[in-house]
């Protein structure tokens, strides 16, 4: 029940573990099939203070739970989901006997209510102890148990279950000491009950405790059934609220003025969702809910949709006026003739509606007070407009659509539409093309919904023409819309066109907002964010963000997370063709510029908070604005935002033919790409930049995106290639005289040769970085160094002289890079340790490392630290453990795109299997191991893959084929000069 987290299983209570893991599962619970990222259980467990181990703390937390729930918690990309059956959660159970009950009468609502009631069982996660969780969850979940006793009420007071009502309210309006509907029922039930003295009496000690705590008096409903208790009148009052008014002096009438509701009607289940939630919500209050979004997102259609679905909700009619604050050569309506209009609609006689707004308006909402009425307000253009036309009646439901966000309208619901997703954008096409005609062309028929993203209004003016020619196909379509100049001449069809919803927008902006509307298709990349707004529109942050947030306001914008922007494509594309007619050629390429340079200038300041970089002296750009980034987190979460944005700035610059700043904006986000496992983006940007350089005989430019390319090949798996760009990039740099440079090549390279194996090469290219390191007493470089020399050692078996250069990394590092080199450090010393079998220490360096990796957001780290527990967990005979260790390192590889390490790992996972003597499983992974090292030409783990697959039991490897995987691993090792050749040789005479 809801309350105190608990988990049953076959009838019997199941011990859940400590308050941060209720909390962890609490959080679950609530978002039942719904991913819970891990930013949000940080929020969750400890507010705004989390320990820097608050990863590695959830992971343990998951850890726990899943040995409650084994096959029930799924990991995502960002955290969590609880794949369970929402009726075995009471909340969600709940819930659904809710949803329920609002659609049924009387008798049956009561029935469910009372078993939805029954769900509960005290406060939600009491004992968690989270203040943030308290008030982002449980409050609202204890608002919607009242929300549920009041309805409940209701319906039991219309069966005539006073005294039932009487008894339950009695208790929970207690919990609920201010919650004026629900005194009002309680009062209600008493005084029905006949049991006047102690309705009198709740009503005194209830407008004694509002005056004594709050200073305020009940409201005027309270107040006039007080006065009709005193009164006693003879019939009882007919409800809890105020009395429906059945008859008039003009006659009211009932009508549904509703347009016709689309039978292909797609999508928007969430938002009629909420619109069901607040109409079923019973408040004793007039409801008013906003309904806004761009032109063409299906506002109408869904509030008229809504307005079917719900009628019986509102007997006394489903009312329907367009307000023209957006149509095409009309004006938008006045209030005073729009409220003419509804008197008139409602039975109203024409010579007795008022000459004044004011008169109107008061007429308007006495004629509606005490009913049940859904007013639709359509194309509302203003606050001003709209605001006299609001009902007063509880019971009433408002729904408004709007392009704008009414600022001024309070206490109103907000729903904002957004665009349709893929899946829905394909469902509308089925709907009214034909499932078969989509099933036809699935890849075309994709593509057309992303051309339209999921605007309703385009994507239906594709479907309508398509519908009168069934000879067009989606390929057809996808051509004429990708011709130049054409996409909105086909986006129209008689009575609908995209490029009119948009322009009609546009036109009601004043002429700073046009103009900052028309910059905004000029933008690079698809988001921006406050301080590039600012250097787009060559204005101050703070008059950026006034006009930005007035085109967010008008739906022309979207604000998708707060201070960064983004335009819908079609209205981009609207705005971008508008802004080259307006401006000229010339003014857009300076536009443009200004805002590439931002990120170029901001780019450089964040890549030389990540680590050294070789050109952090030099700056191809200073631009007039950019994003102070003081430290690491802030640079990852710069480069977070805008690293597609900064992938457009290096294509735009080689466009531009700038190929200067285009390799340097390449050589500022190599490490921020390389670190997070975006291969794409780092590939595609360095040969964007090397081809501009290649074209303007730039060889400088040229040798640095080789070395960011052949980083790219390397954590791809792609080697060879990698060896040969790094090399040239050395020459070049050597002959153009760039020392700094041929460190980075010479860096770089010795990290390559140490994976194909060729250690030699690796100590020598590394000891060469070292050597120009000191000379320029560049401690931070040196640093780096004695972390390579580190790994290089542990390869070689030499243990202690791993630990020796590993603390020597530790040492020389400071500021910034400390934490990075130490988890570095921590996770070569950890794994030296395993090899020594000093196991506590070994177990407590690599938590370190995993702890600072996480922190840091070290992704490829976190690859190596998991295949280095799980050698730990090996060597302590833990072998599920290890299994888990390396099988996590293969799927964050998998993941990340980093496919450098592959081949290692799966060798270490076969001889793991092999010492847990899985021999089957190790023999199938070692070969998977062998082939993909041989693939990619590192003989090294190619040979000790087979140096393993040599060593397993006759049973498993033939003894023929052993012996020729073992000669073949000894004369890889003894032509490399590596120690594995001695255990080779052993195997050998042992076979």
């Amino acid at each position: 029940m809801l309350g105190p987290i608990t988990v049953w299983s076959d009838g019997h209570p199941i011990s859940v573990g400590g308050p941060r893991q209720r909390c962890v599962l609490g959080a679950l619970l609530v978002n039942v099939g719904r991913e819970v990222t891990v930013d949000q259980i940080i929020s969750y467990l400890w507010s705004d203070d989390p320990p820097r181990t608050a990863r590695s703390v959830i992971q343990v937390q998951i850890s726990h739970l899943r040995r409650i729930l084994p096959t029930s918690i799924v990991t995502t990309p960002g955290g969590y989901v609880l794949d369970v059956d929402p009726e075995s959660v009471d909340l969600h159970r709940f819930r659904q006997l809710r949803k329920r009950a609002a659609k049924s009468e009387s008798e049956a609502a009561v029935v469910l209510l009372d078993r939805a009631l029954d769900c509960w069982r005290g406060v939600p996660f009491s004992g968690v102890g989270s203040e943030y969780l308290d008030h982002s969850v449980v409050a609202p979940l204890r608002e919607e148990r009242a929300s549920a006793v009041i309805e409940w009420a209701v319906q039991a007071l219309d069966l005539g279950r006073y005294r039932d009502v009487a008894s339950r309210l009695t208790s929970f309006a207690s919990e609920e000491p201010f919650r004026e509907r629900l005194h009002h029922l309680l009062i209600t039930a008493l005084w029905r009950d006949n049991e006047r003295a102690g309705a009198l009496s709740a009503y005194e000690n209830f407008r004694f405790r509002l005056a004594e705590e709050l200073g305020v008096d009940p409201g005027p409903e309270l107040v006039a059934l007080y006065t009709r208790m005193l009164q006693e009148e003879s019939s009882l009052p007919e409800g809890p609220t105020v009395e429906r008014t059945t008859e008039t002096s003009f006659g009211y009438l009932v009508r549904n003025d509703l347009p016709r509701d689309l039978p292909d009607f797609t999508g928007r289940q969430e938002p009629l969702r909420q619109l069901e939630e607040l109409a079923s919500t019973e408040d004793g209050r007039a409801k008013v809910c906003v309904i806004t979004g761009a032109g063409g997102e299906g506002k109408t259609t869904t509030a008229v949709r809504f307005g079917y679905e719900a009628a019986k909700l509102y007997p006394d009619g489903q009312l329907f006026i367009d307000l023209y604050g957006y149509t095409s050569n009309k004006e938008p309506l006045d209030p005073a003739s729009a409220l003419g209009a509804l008197l008139r609609a409602v039975g109203v006689d024409a010579g007795d509606v008022p000459e004044s707004l004011d008169e109107r308006s008061a007429l308007w909402r006495a004629t509606l007070m005490g009913r049940k009425a859904l007013l639709i307000l359509d194309n509302v253009s203003s606050y001003a407009q709209v605001s006299p036309l609001l009902p007063s009646s509880p019971g009433s439901l408002t729904l408004i659509t709007t392009r704008n966000d009414l600022s001024g309208l309070s206490g109103a619901r907000l729903l904002t539409l957004g665009m349709l997703d893929e899946q829905s954008s394909l469902e509308l096409f089925g709907r009214v093309l034909g499932e078969e005609r989509v099933r036809r062309e699935p890849e075309h028929a994709h593509e057309i919904a992303r051309i339209c993203g999921g605007l309703p209004l385009a994507l239906r003016v594709i479907a309508g023409r398509m519908l009168s020619r069934p000879r067009w196909t989606f390929a057809h379509v996808a051509r004429r819309l990708g011709e130049e100049n054409r996409k909105f001449r086909e986006l129209q069809v008689e009575g609908q066109s995209v490029e009119s919803a948009i322009d009609l927008s546009f036109q009601s902006l004043n002429s700073e907002q046009r103009n900052a509307f028309l910059l905004l298709g000029l933008m690079v990349g698809n988001t921006i964010d406050l301080a590039g707004g600012a250097a787009l529109l060559k204005v101050t942050a703070e008059d950026a963000d006034d006009i930005l947030q007035e085109l967010v306001g008008m739906c022309l914008l979207d604000e998708p997370q707060g201070d960064v922007y983004r335009m819908h494509d079609l209205i981009r594309e609207f705005s971008l063709v508008r802004a080259v007619s307006a401006f000229g050629s010339d003014e857009v390429a300076m536009t443009r510029t200004r805002l590439a340079e931002y990120y170029l200038s901001t780019a450089q300041q964040a890549a030389d908070l990540l680590g050294p970089r070789a050109l952090s002296e030099e700056r191809g750009a200073e631009a007039e604005h950019r994003t102070e980034i003081t430290d690491r987190q802030d640079a990852e979460k710069w480069f977070s935002l805008h690293q597609e944005n900064l992938a457009g700035a290096i294509d735009y610059f080689a466009a531009s033919d700038n190929g200067e700043l285009a390799w340097r904006m390449a050589e500022a986000v190599w490490r921020f790409y390389a670190l997070h496992g975006e291969m794409g983006l780092l590939i595609s940007s360095h040969e964007r930049a090397l081809q501009i350089s290649e074209k303007q005989g730039n060889q400088r430019g040229r040798a640095v995106t080789l070395i960011g390319l052949g980083i790219a090949y390397y954590l791809a798996g792609r080697f060879n290639e990698s060896v040969s760009l790094l090399s040239e990039a050395r020459a070049i740099l050597e002959s153009v005289g760039d020392r700094r440079g041929v460190v980075r090549a010479l860096a770089n390279l010795g990290m390559v040769y140490e994976r194909v194996g060729r250690l030699a090469d690796s100590i020598q290219a590394i000891q060469g970085v070292m050597d120009n390191a000191i000379e320029l007493g560049d401690l931070r470089l040196e640093a780096l160094q004695w972390g390579n020399l580190a790994v290089l050692r542990q390869t070689l078996g030499e243990h202690e002289e791993a630990i020796r250069c590993a603390e020597k990394a530790i040492a020389k590092a400071s500021g910034e890079d400390q934490d990075e080199v130490r988890a570095h450090a921590k996770r070569v010393t950890g794994e030296a340790r395993a090899g020594l079998g000093q196991l506590d220490l070994a177990f407590q360096d690599l938590n370190e490392a995993m702890e600072l990796s996480y922190v840091l957001r070290l992704d490829g780290q976190q690859i190596y630290i998991h295949n280095s527990l799980g050698l730990a967990y090996r060597a302590a005979q833990c072998w599920k453990e290890a299994v888990n260790a390396h099988a996590e390192a293969l799927d964050l590889a998998d993941k990340s795109g980093n496919r450098s390490g592959d081949s290692e790992i799966l060798t270490d996972l076969g001889t793991t299997y092999a010492a847990a003597s899985r021999y089957e499983e190790a023999a199938e992974t070692l070969e998977r191991a062998r082939t993909t090292a041989t693939e990619r030409d590192e003989r090294y783990i190619a040979a000790r893959a087979s140096l393993a697959l040599g060593g397993l039991p006759a049973s498993v490897t033939d003894p023929k084929r052993a012996r020729g995987l073992l000669e073949e691993a000894l004369g890889t090792f003894e032509e490399l000069g590596l120690p594995e050749a001695d255990r080779a040789r052993e195997a050998l005479k042992n076979l």
